[in-house]
């Protein structure tokens, strides 16, 4: 089922859904299902699975010489879906990268997740790869996610890549996801810049946005704001990451340039370990996410990163 329909079935109830980062190459599933197996108490109807791009690694030869290599640390995204939804009966949505794949490479991936039954798909540019200071498109790839939730919509209406040669594919289900930045993404230029760059993915064909995560709730009502001035009339489902450890603190507004509030800061600050401040940011993001409960977001969307234990605490007080 496509997330938009299960937001319309859900009636106005707000639903729970969380996102799990692939194991590294060469683990089990097992420690995934895990983290999985509590979280289905609270009844989620998908799970979207993070794909992860190529990066470098360097490897010292016998000669002195460093050789540099392309590989993926965490690949699988689909076989995982695959898994999850044969495991669980639940809908799975993989994450679509323009970073280091070919339109032709996103289109096998597409034809994939049409035989697997995955009609959702969330649509990213992606990162710059590890050691780059810009992001760059892999030779035959896209530039921007609009134009790769362009590709997704041609195959809706059957439109493939080789249409030229006389090939005619039949046409695709496919819900489409992107992403939306309620302190803009760390490339636009502004606020309002950012939300033009959004309201293009929606034009192309885009279904529901997903927020970066937040932690003061006015930046996400000013965002979902400006965006309905936009004319931007998706739902904008709101991303939701439990601070766990102090290392947050510097890692979370480093690497996804997002300011923290003052009495969260406060409150971490004065813990003597990890285990008080993962309480701490139980506690916020419960609070959070009674005020998101009010204002009747459509879904609460957590960012696992692979613990889940923080996350079934918060639902908990929730559902």
């Amino acid at each position: 089922m496509k997330i938009t329909e299960h937001i319309q079935n859900a009636d106005g109830k707000t639903l729970f859904s969380f996102e799990i980062v692939p194991p590294q190459k060469g683990v089990g599933i097992s420690d995934l299902y895990k983290n999985i197996d509590p979280l289905m108490e609270f009844k989620p109807p998908f799970i979207d699975v993070t794909t992860s791009r190529e990066e470098y690694i360097f490897l010292e030869r016998e000669n002195g010489l460093v050789e540099r290599k392309v590989t993926r640390m965490r690949p699988g995204t689909l076989g995982i879906c695959a898994a999850i939804q044969y495991k669980y009966s639940v809908d799975t949505v993989p994450h679509l990268l323009c970073g280091g794949y070919t339109k032709e490479e996103t289109e096998y991936l597409l034809i994939d997740c049409m035989y697997l039954g995955i009609q959702n798909v969330v649509a990213l540019r992606g990162d710059a790869m590890k050691g780059e200071k810009y992001f760059k498109p892999a030779l035959g790839g896209h530039s921007y996610a609009s134009e790769l939730v362009e590709q997704i919509d041609a195959l809706r209406c059957g439109r493939y890549l080789n249409e030229d040669t006389g090939y005619k594919g039949c046409a695709t289900d496919f819900c489409i996801g992107v992403a939306g930045y309620p302190e803009k993404h760390i490339e636009a230029p502004s606020i309002n810049y950012d939300l033009q760059m959004l309201k293009k993915k929606v034009d192309m064909g885009a279904d529901y946005i997903v927020t970066q995560m937040f932690f003061d709730n006015q930046k996400y009502f000013d965002f979902v704001k400006k965006a309905r001035e936009k004319g931007i009339t998706v739902p904008i489902i709101p991303g939701i990451k439990p601070v766990s450890t102090k290392k947050h603190l510097q890692l979370l507004p480093q690497a996804f340039k997002i300011d923290l509030p003052e009495p969260l800061i406060n409150e971490v600050a004065k813990c003597s370990d990890n285990n008080a401040v993962r309480q701490v940011g139980i506690d916020w993001a419960v609070h959070q996410c009674k005020e998101l409960l009010d204002f009747g977001v459509p879904v609460l969307h957590f960012y696992s990163m692979g613990k889940s234990d923080n996350i079934y605490k918060i639902a908990k007080e929730l559902f």
